[in-house]
């Protein structure tokens, strides 16, 4: 007896649960049509030309239920970028202006694989098609996709829908019910502000050191996190820019700057956040051997409320069901709630990404299939094989829905409106040395923290240094930045 494969055992095992899937895509739908056709997907991405990922996640059930179309993957970045086998000086080309150089080729592909920081500028370049009369003719359901989803896909095409997207990650505020039990306060609820968020925080600290039991933090793992990039998710709704679109000019010597950095520095003070980390001692809560979650805040109990990205819930809830193979560990009583928004973005969190973003190129050679593909992997049947996930959310609310026989408040990951976007993104992607820029701001807000210098002059410093760097990377673009413009003009 020949001995069978993994790989031959697990693809028919996946052909076996799919074919119940199979029929039900392919009923109603015309089975005289038994013409071989190409579908061409090309996408941005690090996707290879026969990526086994994103075969098994988009497109594998699609062949399975469609055998007379064959999908072939287009891949945009060459291998040598891809795997990082890059020679010292060799810049790597622009991945957007290599996918619209694929798309409006001799040969362009159907279907484009999107990041959501890249769609405004594919519509803006008139290179995808609108979805919108092809939704309404075929009656595709849309109303059962998540309000924040579809929210997205909209505003990044002003009101209309180039691409859909069908999953998500995202973000809730999740909280320890017995800390808010011992301590007497109420849970926190929906809609929460930043301010009253912070306010509880203040309620929960207790104890010193080691011992010390924090209110809130932007992220679990504070000893391993930074205040500077955290608090981007308070930020992000407020549309606060480090530079203009041009990528020239600063543009955080202001009051509504000012008054974050001032914010975040009085919360710090008032201890509604962890204690900063300090250099000079060793991080030994990492290697903690009597607690495997050391590293984490919240499962460790050092933390009340956080904010927790949905793949994270897993490991929680892992832990908590092996609690008696964990020396150290005790199982947390949780729920989650709303990621806080401010006042005058009220209900705006800063955490939705949409995932595997598909649009049919304006050029394409197969617009019917491309349709058809689009349709499936945003449809029902798909969304309720792929719920199955621990780390995504399906963009259908109907199949979103706590797995393992838990019960929490999944509302709270998607009952939000996504932040707007960064138009800034190209700036990124062509000029990767702006991030030293951030960094700047990154030294200049732990000054502010330590109490050496205020948050406007601070403000004024990054603003000064920045338009620097800016300008000498305007100058030569390719040349390594000079690390002492960052010295140039001294903090405090």
């Amino acid at each position: 007896m020949k001995k069978i494969s993994r790989k031959m055992l697990a693809t028919t095992l996946t052909l076996v649960m799919v074919a119940p899937l199979a029929v039900a895509c392919t009923k109603g739908e015309k089975t005289d049509d038994k013409q071989e056709r190409v579908l061409k997907i090309a996408t941005s991405m690090m996707y290879g030309g026969d990526d086994e990922y994103f075969r098994q996640q988009f497109t594998e059930i699609f062949e399975f239920a469609n055998p007379n179309i064959k999908i072939e993957m287009i891949p945009t970045m060459d291998d040598k970028f891809r795997y990082g086998n890059i020679q010292p000086g060799e810049k790597m080309p622009d991945p957007m202006e290599k996918l619209k150089e694929v798309m409006q080729g001799d040969n362009p592909p159907d279907v484009v694989m999107l990041g959501y920081e890249q769609l405004p500028d594919m519509i803006e370049s008139n290179m995808l098609t609108q979805l919108d009369p092809r939704i309404t003719k075929d009656k595709f359901d849309t109303a059962g996709i998540v309000p924040a989803v579809m929210d997205g896909m909209k505003n990044a095409g002003g009101g209309k829908l180039y691409a859909l997207a069908p999953t998500f990650s995202s973000s809730a505020l999740i909280y320890n019910k017995k800390m808010f039990t011992d301590a007497g306060v109420d849970y926190p609820k929906d809609g929460m502000t930043w301010d009253e968020t912070f306010d509880l925080s203040k309620r929960l600290v207790k104890g010193e050191g080691d011992s010390r039991i924090n209110g809130f933090a932007f992220n679990t793992q504070s000893q391993g996190g930074d205040l500077f990039y955290g608090m981007q998710m308070y930020t992000a709704p407020l549309q606060l820019k480090m530079f203009d679109d041009a990528g020239e000019k600063m543009t955080v010597d202001t009051d509504q700057w000012e008054k974050v950095w001032a914010k975040m520095a009085q919360m710090q003070k008032e201890k509604v956040f962890p204690e900063m980390m300090d250099p000079s001692k060793p991080m030994n809560r990492q290697y903690d051997q009597n607690n495997p979650f050391a590293y984490d805040d919240f499962m460790s109990g050092r933390l009340a409320m956080a904010i927790i990205n949905y793949g994270q819930i897993q490991q929680l809830t892992n832990a908590n069901k092996n609690a008696a193979n964990f020396k150290g560990y005790t199982p947390i009583e949780w729920d989650v709630v709303t990621i806080p928004s401010h006042p005058e973005a009220k209900g705006v969190g800063g955490s939705i990404y949409m995932n595997g973003i598909m649009g049919i190129n304006a050029k394409a050679q197969n617009p019917e299939d491309a349709w058809k593909f689009i349709k499936f992997i945003n449809g029902e049947d798909w969304a309720k094989l792929k719920s199955h996930s621990s780390y995504n959310l399906v963009a259908r609310s109907k199949y979103l829905k706590p797995k393992d026989g838990l019960d929490f408040h999944m509302e709270a990951f998607y009952n939000v409106t996504p932040a707007p976007m960064d138009n800034n993104m190209k700036i990124y992607r062509t000029n990767p040395n702006i991030y030293q820029v951030q960094e700047i701001g990154r030294t200049q807000f732990m000054n502010v923290l330590q109490g050496k210098t205020t948050a406007r002059e601070a403000l004024k410093q990054w603003q000064t240094q920045g338009d620097a760097m800016l300008k000498q990377m305007k100058e030569n673009p390719n040349t390594p930045m000079n690390p002492m413009i960052q010295q140039a003009v001294p903090a405090g």
